[in-house]
């Protein structure tokens, strides 16, 4: 061995090893092979096992057929004869599939009416986003049949693994409990659908802007800088071509992504692939229009979607009904009004919708389900997925869940985005976190500009809610965000090597923007607590002081550390467009004098200051300025220190131990409070709200009420038009009264006003006609709008689903109309 390892020996010894050495390879291979083979012929043979006694302990409606059960199986027997004699050229329908134990089922006795006590599965949205992210998918073998077997939503439930089916048949068991009419749909969708490819859709928590909490946008404006040249270009075509751009941004966006998709080979089976969702009709639970589910998504399509291709039947609790209408052009053109016999076919006569099941007397009462009471857990609700992770793959772009709890280190989303389609090359990746110690929600590595992003609640030490850290050239950048709370009412500061910039909200001294340049960079990492800082220049900015003269309100100053110059700029005088300033040259030794200071002073009738005044004023200036460099040295060794902390947050993580029910509570509360304040929105855009309260009616409406209604809705239009008009007519009264005092005053004193007040009255006068004037053009407007205003919110009240079918064929003559406004 040791001759060969070091290079010697004949070709044959050479060829012999080679041999050998294969000869390992290939029965090391065959072993791995065989105990992957063995571990997983095991972990199989457990689950079967396991899964065997749970179904020993089924109750006995899953292992045997009662006397209804039996008869309808005979009549589905019958119809599907019957139907495939009549239509040999379409697919056997999905009537009776075999159960876990191996009992034939009729599918509408497989759902599963429940009313969930939980909030979050109150509504449709919350149902569909439980069962898309509860259940793993199990595609179809092969994926043009239905399947033959469909387990009930019980067992569904506790092996997390369900076909399309059995996902739509436990998101429409929640949906009929919820009071919705819901149906399952067994048809055909495109291949993306089927399964469960979202590889070209849009990540819907994917957010492509990047936003800087300190930017150059958000610097103050300059308030003295030369305005631009106006720009010439019309306003009206820029509005036009904005309009128009944002009307082909979907159609751009979706060309995109059919030329993404042209890239990938056509299905061969498009049109075939057998596939099932939820249809959700209007009528029930306010839903306005009818829409489509799908529950391996929990996403809502409008019927006429062309992910769509067809449709072969739908059932609920009550019926089957199989659909007779062509689907050539896919579900665009259908119509879906279970009753009308010529487009849909009933199973059970006498049952065709929910409505006459009540009504009227049944040829065959359907079986009641054999299915148990479904159980969803809060625990159930906490892990979501299954195992407690879920991973789903969008276009350029995927995002990873994990239940509460699971991780170390409180994760609980994970999105990456990419920049190519294969998803190799990096571009962002974003995490949410839940429960933390030191409060941290949100973190966002940016692989573009190198940046680090968190977020955090307001319950942090420093109040500090955003802290991005970016790498350059020279260094390090630090931007932070702090809530208003802090005693300095400091609530942004960005730090690099060469510069730190601070903005105030609040403070009692009007400073509201401190920049600071340095000398030299400044590196953090070798920062020493006895090291000065290189100050070179200090700039700040002041909001106006009402309590002083502008002329003596400080709105900028100006440190030239470096200079040893201090400038003083003041806030604007009124009629002014140049700003009163100062410059002081601090001298080196005590000897003052006043040439060492430059003034530019607007208001010439006011009297300079003298040499002693402008010396106490220095001194002022530079006690203010030894006070400003040690706030920023306190704000240099601040930064570090909170970058000191977070490393010692991330190597100590601790999720705080708050109990299952006291989050259940919190969120039943956050819930209740959105859906109180959904409520109040949906009451404020609803004009028939306030009337229908006072009549403690919502849908039921008589003729009687309708009219009522109708005519107390245009009264009230009316008068609100009307008093739109007086507060308007009121506004120019008073105005023009105002006017004509200060005319009249005019004419009494004009011989002993000075230029000054004559001037002051001319400026009064012109303003004050300049607002008559279009005070008149608004009334004006006001009254020829009135009656368009009116005729429209007359014939949107007739329009009204609700009052229509009462007032139609009737014709109302209304004698208030706003014509005398």
């Amino acid at each position: 061995m040791i001759r060969r390892i070091t290079g010697g020996g004949s070709a044959v010894d050479r060829e012999e090893d080679s041999h050998r050495m294969a000869a390992a390879l290939e029965s090391g291979g065959e072993e791995r092979t065989r105990n992957e083979e063995i571990q997983q012929r095991k972990e199989e043979e457990e689950e079967a096992r396991t899964e065997l006694t749970q179904l020993q302990h089924l109750p006995d409606s899953y292992k045997t057929n009662s006397h209804s059960e039996i008869q309808l199986l005979a009549i589905a027997d019958n119809f599907q004869r019957q139907y495939s004699h009549l239509f040999p050229d379409r697919k056997p329908l999905l009537l009776c599939p075999v159960n876990e134990c191996g009992m034939k089922k009729f599918v509408s006795t497989t759902l599963k009416p429940t009313t969930m006590v939980h909030h979050e599965l109150v509504t449709w949205q919350g149902c569909a986003s439980f069962v898309a992210s509860f259940l793993n998918l199990e595609l179809l073998e092969p994926p043009v049949d239905p399947p033959r077997h469909m387990f009930s939503s019980t067992t569904v439930l506790k092996r997390q693994r369900a076909t399309c089916f059995e996902f739509s048949t436990l998101l429409c068991s929640l949906l009929l409990g919820g009071n919705y009419d819901a149906y399952c749909v067994s048809g055909y969708a495109v291949k993306e659908m089927c399964l469960l490819d979202q590889s070209l859709q849009k990540c819907p928590l994917l957010d492509t802007e990047a936003k800087s909490v300190i930017s150059e946008q958000q610097q103050p404006e300059k308030k003295y800088a030369v305005k631009p040249l106006r720009d010439l270009e019309s306003r009206f075509l820029t509005q036009q071509e904005k309009k128009k751009q944002e009307a082909e941004a979907p159609l751009l966006q979706r060309q995109k992504l059919e030329e993404e998709s042209e890239q990938r080979p056509a299905d061969p089976l498009r049109g075939l692939r057998v596939h099932c969702w939820v249809l959700v009709l209007a009528g029930s639970r306010r839903v306005q229009e009818n829409f489509f589910i799908d529950p391996l998504t929990g996403n809502s399509y409008p019927t006429d979607s062309d992910n769509f291709l067809g449709i072969e039947s739908v059932w609920n609790n009550l019926n089957y009904y199989v659909n007779m209408q062509d689907c050539s052009n896919g579900c665009a053109e259908m119509v879906f009004d279970l009753e009308d016999l010529k487009i849909w076919e009933p199973v059970l006569y006498g049952a065709t919708s929910k409505k006459q099941e009540e009504e009227q007397s049944r040829v065959f009462e359907m079986p009641r389900s054999w299915v148990s009471y479904i159980n969803i857990t809060e625990q159930d609700l906490e892990t979501r997925c299954p195992g407690g992770t879920k991973v789903i793959r969008y276009r350029k772009a995927k995002l990873e869940r994990f239940a509460p709890g699971l991780s170390p280190d409180g994760l609980i989303t994970q999105l990456t985005t990419y920049k190519d389609l294969d998803c190799t090359k990096v571009a962002m990746v974003k995490e949410w976190y839940q429960d933390r110690n030191d409060c941290l929600e949100e973190r966002e590595i940016n692989k573009d500009d190198n940046s680090t992003t968190e977020r955090f609640k307001h319950k942090t030490t420093f109040h500090l809610l955003l802290l991005r850290c970016r790498s350059l050239t020279t260094g390090t950048e630090q931007e932070m965000e702090f809530s208003n709370t802090r005693s300095d009412e400091l609530v942004r500061r960005r730090l690099t090597p060469h510069e730190m910039i601070e903005m105030f909200e609040g403070r009692n001294d009007f400073l509201y923007y401190r920049h600071v340049f340095f000398s030299q960079p400044v590196q953090l990492s070798e920062f020493q607590d006895d090291q000065p800082l290189p100050i070179n220049r200090i700039v700040e900015h002041f909001h106006r002081n009402k309590s002083k003269p502008a002329n003596n309100d400080v709105a900028r100053r100006i440190f030239l550390v470096a200079q040893r110059q201090i400038e003083v700029t003041y806030h604007l005088i009124d009629y002014r467009f140049i700003p009163s300033r100062r410059t002081f040259n601090v001298p080196t030794t005590q000897n003052f004098s006043a040439d060492l200071v430059c003034t530019f002073q607007v208001d010439l009738s006011e009297k300079p200051l003298g040499t002693l005044a402008l010396y106490d004023m220095l001194v002022a200036l530079k006690e203010h300025e030894a006070d400003v460099t040690r706030q920023i040295r306190k704000s240099v060794e601040e930064v570090k220190y909170i970058l000191t902390c977070r490393e010692q947050d991330e190597k100590n993580i601790e999720l705080q131990t708050v109990t299952a029910q006291a989050i259940r509570e919190r969120q039943k509360m956050e819930h209740l409070a959105a859906e109180h304040e959904r409520w109040l929105q949906e009451q404020k855009k609803d004009v028939l709200a306030p009337f229908l309260i006072q009549l403690d009616k919502r849908d039921d409406l008589s003729p009687e009420d309708a009219t009522k209604i109708y005519q107390d809705c245009l009264a009230e239009m009316r008068n609100r038009l009307v008093t739109q008009a007086n507060l308007i007519q009121k506004r120019y009264e008073k105005v023009t009264q105002r006017l004509q005092v200060k005319q009249q005053w005019y004419q009494e004193n004009q011989l002993k006003l000075t230029k000054q007040e004559k001037d002051n009255y001319q400026t009064y006068c012109n303003e004050k006609t300049i607002q008559i004037s279009a005070i008149q053009k608004r009334l004006s407007k006001c009254k020829e709008a009135a009656d368009d205003k009116y005729r429209a919110f007359d014939q949107n009240l007739q329009r009204d689903p609700r009052l229509a079918p009462h007032l139609r064929g009737h014709r109302f003559v209304n004698e208030s109309t706003p014509h005398n406004i």
